[in-house]
């Protein structure tokens, strides 16, 4: 969590001078935030300060200003959020240097720092650490402490990468949603010659969009009733429809010879879009979803068990990370395309307001502090 007690103390690093304060978008309360002075935090063992170049604002920084789950994400209030970023290595902790990196590194950054030695870790699975929870062995940045919606930031070694030099700041603040996109259709089990739907036209769902050609897909049906977003969709050569149609299901399921898709990549996390994303499969059929519901789903359990329907949950990253930064670089995942807005840290509330308002055509705005 923040500490908001001031600090005199200045920090300076092999010839960069860190300032004793920072600025930071500080959620005091549930829909109530400001633009506060606060105190640079010093990177303990295995960690480093970055100055933070670009932040990308993630669905989930919404909810969590909104207090949509409370207790869960952020803990408490006052909290800083900010998980999607990129920028330089200013500052370096106990240890951090035995992990290669140096004052200046151009990094990108994720949010899980996981324990590293729990089973689900040791199995790749940073992201269904069992410590999770536990602060001392598991951070989720932006989530449970404090994150990158400021000028500096503290990481553990873990949860920062490379930003190649091919890349903008701005990109590599698109890493992280690419390396989920990806874990989408990984979890989707896309392979090649399957057709594939995806429900919601946001950032996550035209970046799945990219990693399932990427896994060979034929063709990518976007579902969506936002009208700017459909567009968007179209122009990225994707099939589209519109879920506000009269029966988005029969659409889908008429565009493929009545059978309906082999993977459904579902990243709206509403209700009917789950629906929509079970009716769209054909008999065998996998849906991976991504989206994070705020409120219960009635799932049509009878025909899951007799078409072998599979649901799966799909939770962040899990080793994505490297493997999406070349597919960035080769523009297979186009997340400059996806960036519509760019706004100063201290016009938050507008950038805030342009991300909800469904009129706007925002998809992925970059706070640059």
């Amino acid at each position: 969590m923040v500490s908001l007690s001031p600090t005199d103390a200045a920090r300076t690093s092999a010839g960069f001078d860190v300032p004793a304060a920072m600025q930071a978008l500080v959620v005091l309360e549930p829909n109530h935030f400001e633009i506060q002075e606060v105190p640079v935090p010093v990177p303990g063992p295995d960690q480093v300060l970055a100055r933070v170049r670009a932040v990308s604002i993630c669905g989930t920084d919404a909810h969590l200003v909104r207090g949509d789950y409370p207790g869960f994400w952020p803990p408490s209030f006052p909290f800083i959020p900010g998980h999607e970023w990129a920028g330089d290595i200013v500052a370096m902790g106990p240890g951090a240097a035995a992990y290669g990196w140096k004052i200046g590194d151009r990094v990108a950054g994720t949010s899980h720092d996981a324990c590293g030695v729990c089973q689900k870790c040791v199995e790749g699975h940073y992201n269904l650490c069992e410590n999770y929870g536990v602060l001392s062995l598991h951070k989720q940045y932006g989530h449970n402490v404090s994150g990158a919606d400021a000028t500096y930031v503290v990481h553990g070694v873990k949860a920062i990468f490379h930003l190649p030099d091919g890349l903008s700041y701005a990109e590599g603040a698109v890493i992280d949603p690419a390396s989920i996109a990806l874990h989408v259709a990984n979890r989707g089990g896309v392979r090649p010659g399957d057709r594939v739907a995806i429900t919601g036209a946001g950032a996550i769902g035209l970046l799945a969009g990219d990693a399932a050609l990427v896994r060979g897909a034929s063709r990518v049906i976007v579902v969506e009733n936002n009208k700017v977003r459909l567009a968007k969709a179209a122009a990225f050569g994707f099939e589209t429809v519109d879920s506000g149609g009269p029966d988005p299901v029969a659409e889908v399921r008429a565009a493929t010879d009545g059978q309906g898709v082999e993977v459904v990549l579902e990243c709206a996390g509403v209700p009917a879009t789950v629906q929509l994303a079970l009716g769209m499969l054909r008999k065998g059929g996998r849906c991976a979803a991504v989206g994070i519901p705020t409120k219960g789903v009635e799932i049509p359990m009878q025909r899951l068990v007799l078409d072998e329907l599979e649901l799966v949950g799909c939770r962040a990253t899990a080793g994505e990370m490297r493997h999406v930064m070349p597919l960035v670089e080769q523009g297979r995942m186009r997340v400059r395309d996806i960036t519509t807005h760019h706004f100063a840290l201290t016009d938050y509330g507008q950038a805030l307001a342009t991300l909800n308002d469904p009129a706007s055509g925002a998809i992925k705005i970059i706070i640059e502090p």
